[in-house]
């Protein structure tokens, strides 16, 4: 697996930068939480503001519309939203900001099926001696549609689908847990216990590490961004991980890019940085990127 050494900064100066999508031009988009901005960062580190979003923009992904759709997490403005941003010219839509009749508090990541839905996390917010709840939901890109399909999770936040589309993942931050879900069709999945389901333990992250957002490789191991050691913990589906570390502590997120997918574009928060290192395999390409 990769080293530290191996790893390269592309870019600083970030506001604590999250959701990197790898574009074919050798640029990355990805949002910076603290300006609520969606940002290009262009091949020679430069960036460029696409949209600014307000609240805490999060987890990203195209759609099937072409548009980037956001979790906003609400930042200190709260409570959260679904977005939409046209990347052309930096129109913001807000798409959903309710699941059947419970507001949501602060969305976290989202991915999107071959079929043009999108399973996204609810973190759930916290104040000093209380919490809510987080979940998984599935809505539809016309805006029409979107449920509470688990609930309640704990912190849910990064989420993903394996190459085949047949199962979901879902990293949960403070257990150090990523579980897994079987799909059975668009936005339905094997709920033996209903919404209080809680899938298949995929793994848990050693120590006292917090897990965030992450990504799927080729060989549908589950590469979750780690806080604290500061990394990306991947695991296979035999539940065996490997830890692959990136020098910052608060390593947020990270995606596939390059001709052969086999660049890692990593978000370092704490430093502001957005990072690349070469993973050992291909990664899995995702629904609707261009």
């Amino acid at each position: 697996m990769t080293q530290a050494s191996d790893v390269m900064v592309v870019a600083n100066g970030l506001a604590f930068p999250e959701g990197p999508i790898a574009m074919p031009d050798g640029s990355v988009i990805l949002v910076e939480i603290e300006r609520g901005t969606l940002t290009r960062v262009t091949p020679d580190g430069r960036n460029e503001v696409i949209a600014e979003c307000g609240g805490g923009p999060n987890g990203a992904a195209f759609g099937p519309d072409g548009r980037v759709w956001l979790c906003n997490n609400g930042g200190r403005e709260g409570p959260g939203c679904i977005q939409a941003v046209s990347v052309e010219s930096g129109e913001v839509e807000t798409v959903y900001e309710s699941v059947e009749g419970h507001p949501l508090s602060a969305p976290n990541d989202l991915v999107f099926d071959a079929s043009g839905g999108f399973w996204f996390t609810d973190h759930g917010s916290s104040w000093a001696r209380t919490r809510d709840h987080g979940g998984l939901y599935y809505a539809s890109a016309d805006g029409r549609e979107v449920r509470e399909v688990v609930y309640p999770l704990e912190a849910p936040n990064g989420v993903g689908l394996s190459p085949d589309d047949a199962r979901v993942y879902v990293a949960e931050t403070h257990t150090g847990r990523v579980r897994r879900f079987d799909v059975t069709a668009p936005g339905q999945l094997d709920l033996r216990f209903g919404k209080e389901t809680r899938g298949v333990l995929l793994g848990t992250a050693p120590g006292e590490q917090l897990l965030d957002s992450l990504a799927v490789d080729s060989l549908d191991r589950v590469c979750v961004a780690t806080i604290r050691t500061g990394g990306i913990t991947a695991f296979a589906q035999d539940g065996t991980s490997t830890f692959v570390p990136t020098g910052d502590r608060i390593t947020t997120n990270l995606c596939f890019g390059g001709e052969d997918l086999r660049t890692a574009y990593v978000t370092g928060s704490r430093n502001g940085t957005l990072l690349k290192l070469q993973w050992p395999v291909p990664g899995h390409g995702l629904h609707f990127n261009p």
